[in-house]
């Protein structure tokens, strides 16, 4: 068995059990704020497969989501049935709402990717990986040269959830107007 394999089947086995190393690193996690800066993924193994490297110009955030339904301030549009309900799901998925917020914190980086690292009660911790765009390293490596030219990634669901929750991560006959038709790929 590969280390990476080794090390990914010992964090699903750790969140699986409820170990104690889980549940001290999640009080912990629950006192700091709710986005910060980290030094080393808690999983590498993940971070890796997602396009981490140690080096200059990649950063890593710690994201925390409040899970559960949003609430509507006020009913809208009249007091019939069909619009007086006040608790609706939230169209976007938790880890794109991370990814956002931490495009918003750090805005100089670019998103990269993210993953799910724990959760505690009726919060979400996500890991999102950023790239600098200033950062020499970052422009002169070509695993990552594209991704700095797209702007806010995050923000246009060009990120592997944002393009889950857009419906491009399979196909289907309801996702076939949001993919790009062969006739437009041959233009460019």
């Amino acid at each position: 068995m590969s280390m990476y394999k080794q090390m990914r089947e010992t964090f699903i086995n750790e969140y699986k059990e409820r170990s104690d190393a889980y549940k001290a690193r999640i009080i912990q996690w629950n006192t700091e704020a709710p986005i910060i800066r980290i030094e080393r993924p808690t999983n590498i193994a993940r971070a890796r497969k997602l396009g981490y490297r140690a080096k200059q110009g990649v950063i890593l955030a710690r994201v925390v989501v409040k899970g559960g339904k949003k609430k509507r301030k006020d009913p809208a549009g009249g007091r019939k049935p069909h619009s007086s309900g006040m608790y609706f799901s939230r169209r976007k998925s938790s880890q794109s709402i991370a990814e956002e917020r931490a495009a918003r914190k750090f805005a100089n980086c670019e998103v990269l990717n993210s993953y799910f690292v724990g959760s505690a009660g009726s919060s979400k911790f996500f890991e999102v990986i950023l790239l600098d765009r200033g950062s020499p390293s970052i422009i002169n490596d070509p695993k990552y040269a594209g991704i700095i030219g797209q702007r806010n990634r995050a923000f246009r669901g060009l990120t592997s959830s944002g393009r889950k929750h857009r419906g491009l991560r399979y196909k289907s006959s309801t996702t076939a107007k949001l993919r790009p038709s062969k006739r437009q790929n041959m233009r460019n």
